[in-house]
């Protein structure tokens, strides 16, 4: 499996996501507007090693994955002791298409997994000893967590019930190490806070949109979520984790078992939070990843308690059959999913494809550098993040690419190459219909249109691109805050933004925060017509 995600590594374009997050690998500073450092450095580890190739802008995602199962194996073999719970903890997320194969791509989520399962380890640990030292190595997979995503902190609520519920709590709070533990975490922390302190806490603000969105009750948003759990985890995987995690909490809450409570807590808070928001919100595909591993965990833990606990027979038989059920199925599901991208020529979802979707960026790359040439024109501009990030993938530092407006996302990156752009003829390349944005209204660049160019995947046309030639305007790279050309697009929600063009006022357009769920919806659509599928033929 884990050549099979090497391959897939190699084989598949970058999503637009993910250049995006190597873009900052190129950038020194101490953190994002959308995410903290930490998915940054793992590129820059990978790139360094391997160079600018997919491979090496996924390798630490495939390194992630191999140190969250041992991690869960070792978290189940110190609780059980049973060899075949162990094999179970180390198949289950290779029966899980998020692990099992998308764990090969990139995100502030892979980099989290490993560590979020880190620091549950250390208190397994620490739990098994009774050594409180293992308090300082859980604070430091805390802050560690924390440096690759703020979801990191749904844990917390787990922390806290394995810290107060038991009869220990005495001794802990008592106790230096849980404080020293926090100490840690907020010292590893300091990039964050630090580069947030100078921008106005940007990051957090940015965040929080989503996390403070209301709207209406949405049956339709609730049914995504569900879908992509089961898509995601695995039709038969999911209820297997589920049923495992409520036995879990009842073992745990019940009998004052702390590493019960840990990993039971560490799953469903988060999961009745996103369950919640699911209800008015959109939830992101992969927000709610971090939580599942920890899910197997318990999963695998509670089928060796069964018998230990004097559990009937037929109850203990058929969660074993379900379990074995699901780890077949789901290696299955994933290894056709894996061949279905990697050998198949073929298009079965058509441009609601997840992957396809974002592939065959190098046809506007390509008609783009005959432009260049063309044209004469020295430098690019975008008005959108991900064609930025793919240009700058596939122009690879040769010609400047800046996105002219968001600019809040690239707050302390470096010069682009100014002494190529001031003065020169520029290229614009823009997805439609970026290019007829009232951001240009506020622009007094003169734009000549030169041709539209299709993005296509397996004879799909994906998304059309309008390249124009731009002529007596420079980009600033940091505009005043009021600026239309300096905020970032909100995440969540419908919100209009004005725009003040001299002594006029234009309305822009809605701003949906829902470009990365097309993902999510095309995920959803594969579910529910592999459902259709099987209900069809049974």
């Amino acid at each position: 499996m884990t050549v099979m995600r090497v391959i897939y590594a190699c084989a598949i374009d970058l999503r637009t996501d993910e250049a995006y997050y190597w873009t900052w690998s190129k950038e020194n500073v101490l953190s994002f507007l959308d995410h903290p450092p930490m998915i940054a450095w793992f590129i820059r580890f990978g790139t360094a090693i391997f160079g600018d190739t997919n491979f090496g802008v996924r390798f630490a995602g495939i390194v992630a994955m191999l140190v969250t199962q041992l991690l869960l194996a070792d978290i189940v073999r110190r609780v059980t002791h049973d060899f075949r719970a162990i094999v179970l903890a180390l198949l289950m997320p290779e029966a899980a298409l998020y692990y099992g194969l998308l764990m090969a791509k990139v995100s502030p989520d892979v980099a989290l997994i490993p560590f979020a399962v880190a620091m549950v380890w250390a208190l397994v640990r620490l739990a098994e000893s009774g050594d409180g030292r293992w308090w300082l190595a859980a604070g430091v997979f805390a802050g560690l967590s924390l440096l690759s995503k703020l979801t990191a902190t749904m844990l917390l609520p787990a922390v806290a019930a394995f810290l107060l519920v038991p009869h220990w709590r005495r001794r802990w709070l008592a106790s230096p190490y849980p404080w020293a533990a926090v100490l840690i975490a907020l010292a590893l922390f300091l990039p964050v806070l630090i580069w947030n302190a100078g921008h106005d806490w940007a990051s957090f603000r940015f965040q929080l949109v989503r996390a403070t969105a209301n709207h209406e009750l949405s049956l339709r948003t609730l049914g995504d979520f569900i879908g992509l759990q089961f898509g995601l985890v695995g039709f038969v995987l999911l209820p297997v984790v589920l049923s495992g995690l409520a036995l879990t909490a009842w073992r745990g809450y019940r009998r004052g078992n702390a590493v019960a409570i840990l990993l039971s807590t560490a799953v469903i808070v988060p999961f009745a939070y996103f369950f919640w928001k699911s209800l008015t919100l959109r939830v992101g595909d992969t927000w709610p990843m971090f939580m599942w591993p920890i899910g197997f965990a318990a999963a695998a833990i509670n089928i060796a308690m069964l018998p230990r606990e004097g559990f009937p027979k037929w109850m203990i038989r058929s969660t074993i059959f379900w379990a074995n059920t699901a780890v077949v199925s789901g290696i299955a599901f994933v290894v056709l999913v894996f061949l279905y991208y990697v050998v198949s020529p073929f298009n079965f979802i058509g441009r609601a494809d997840p992957a396809g979707g974002e592939a065959g960026f190098g046809q506007v790359a390509e008609r783009a550098q005959a432009q260049l040439q063309k044209t004469g024109a020295s430098w690019i501009a975008t008005t959108d993040y991900r064609t930025y990030s793919m240009l700058r993938w596939y122009f690879g530092g040769r010609v400047p690419v800046i996105q002219i407006n968001e600019r809040e996302r690239f707050s302390g990156f470096r010069d682009p190459g100014m002494t190529s752009i001031a003065g020169h003829t520029g290229l614009y390349v823009g997805r439609e219909p970026d290019d007829t944005s009232p951001l240009w209204a506020s622009i007094n660049a003169v734009r000549e249109p030169l041709e539209r160019v299709d993005r296509s995947w397996r004879g799909i046309v994906m998304d059309t691109y309008a390249l124009e030639k731009l002529t007596g305007w420079t980009p600033e790279l940091a505009p005043p805050e009021n600026s239309p050309l300096y905020r970032a697009r909100v995440l969540a929600g419908e919100v209009r933004l004005p725009l003040r063009v001299g002594a006029r006022e234009a309305v822009a357009q809605p701003y949906f925060g829902c470009d990365e769920m097309a993902h999510e919806r095309s995920v959803l659509f594969l579910t529910r017509s592999i459902q259709s599928s099987f209900s069809a033929k049974h």
